[in-house]
């Protein structure tokens, strides 16, 4: 398939698809997956060999946001039955931690809700990065407390903050469908204070949110743009009590093709397997690690995900391997790099495919253990 010929070429290259060929992607049949994922394979394996990078959330306030996002269990209105509580003490965030770390974990990304944090949530936030770091030694740690303001991404790469986490989530031109209280360009800034603070960035997407091919492409590329190391994909889970709680439009086939694009158009960068990777990729879940170099171990903010247990199985069953806290995740032209790629060409919209009337409420399970219960967490 020439396409999957020159993609791979211009992945091995570095060197960005045009928007014609990354929609191209995701219009390819169920007859071609196979090859799509094999090509984007090989760009995978190129830059980051078999590793999986395995990252661990610890959710520090759940619940009761001032934020409208549409896709958010815990957002401004919702009904949606989630674990709420505030902020966690330093200790009892660092014990959540812990259990992750001895699961496989190289990353620990320390999320809170709420629009963004006040200079005190921060001073918290610190002393929380300051105690995982001294008790898990070679363990990066990620902070994702929403938009920043000023001097607040300077004073957490101080306490020793690696990676700052603010997803773009959709395109520009539809993110107002999916938001009201804050737009595209907020996300875009703190995303640059957190890489002015010599911070790692770390911004991604949400698929099956009722978006276009085009605005899928048009998020990838502007991410490409900002050129984060890290980019995770999240898939959409529709919870009971959201505004898109009755948004199902992915198959596994369709995140697999989503997942090969992003590799495609990021072809060095982490791409991290996030949220809602049970409930849509279901048991084709280790073909996406021939795409993702990267997941998250066990649980996620406010809904379960599988065994820890069976994480590292699957990796291992796959023929992949973990990778330590003594490997760098990015080849180190990346970690050297200075200069920025050249901006890609336009191309025509693609339409979206129709959406699946089934739903599978069964398959979202509400977080009822880990971080701000009594109940050990799943890593």
């Amino acid at each position: 398939m020439d396409l999957l010929n020159t993609l791979v070429d211009k992945g091995l290259r570095r060197e960005v698809p045009t928007r014609d060929e990354a929609l191209a992607v995701l219009a390819t049949s169920d007859d071609e997956l196979l090859d799509v994922v094999a090509a984007a394979g090989k760009v995978r394996r190129e830059w980051f060999g078999r590793r999986v990078k395995l990252n661990y959330l610890v959710n520090l306030k759940s619940g009761l946001c001032p934020e409208d996002c549409s896709y958010c269990s815990q957002r401004l209105g919702s009904k949606a039955e989630i674990l709420k509580y505030t902020w966690l003490k330093p200790d009892d965030a660092s014990k959540a931690a812990a259990a992750g770390v001895a699961g496989g974990a190289k990353r620990v990304c320390l999320v809170a809700s709420g629009r963004g944090p006040t200079d005190k949530d921060v001073e918290r936030v610190t002393e929380t990065i300051s105690t995982i770091k001294e008790q898990n030694e070679g363990i990066e740690v990620c902070a994702c407390l929403g938009l920043l303001g000023e001097g607040q991404a300077e004073r957490l790469r101080a306490a020793g903050a690696d990676a700052y986490n603010h997803n773009l989530n959709t395109s520009e031109a539809t993110y107002g469908d999916i938001c009201t209280t804050h737009d595209f360009s907020d996300r875009v800034d703190t995303v640059q204070q957190a890489q002015s603070a010599g911070m790692s960035a770390c911004s991604g997407l949400i698929a099956g949110m009722g978006e276009s091919d085009a605005d899928l492409v048009d998020v990838v590329f502007a991410l490409r743009e900002l050129d984060p190391d890290s980019v995770p994909v999240n898939f959409l889970i529709p919870f009971e009590g959201t505004p898109l709680a009755k948004e199902w439009h992915l198959t596994p086939q369709r995140c697999l093709r989503i997942l090969a694009m992003v590799r495609f158009v990021c072809p060095d960068v982490e791409v991290r397997l996030a949220g809602g990777r049970e409930v849509h990729l279901r048991s084709l879940q280790p073909l996406a690690l021939h795409l993702v170099n990267s997941i998250f171990l066990g649980d996620y903010l406010t809904s379960e995900g599988q065994a820890g247990k069976d994480d590292l199985a699957m990796i291992a069953d796959a023929g992949f391997e973990v990778e330590g806290t003594d490997t760098a995740t990015l080849p180190a032209h990346r970690r050297d790099a200075t200069d920025a790629d050249a901006e890609p060409a336009a191309a025509p919209e693609a339409t979206v495919p129709a959406p699946s009337e089934e739903t599978r409420r069964d398959l979202v399970a509400v977080r009822r253990r880990g971080a701000g219960t009594d109940l050990p967490p799943n890593a």
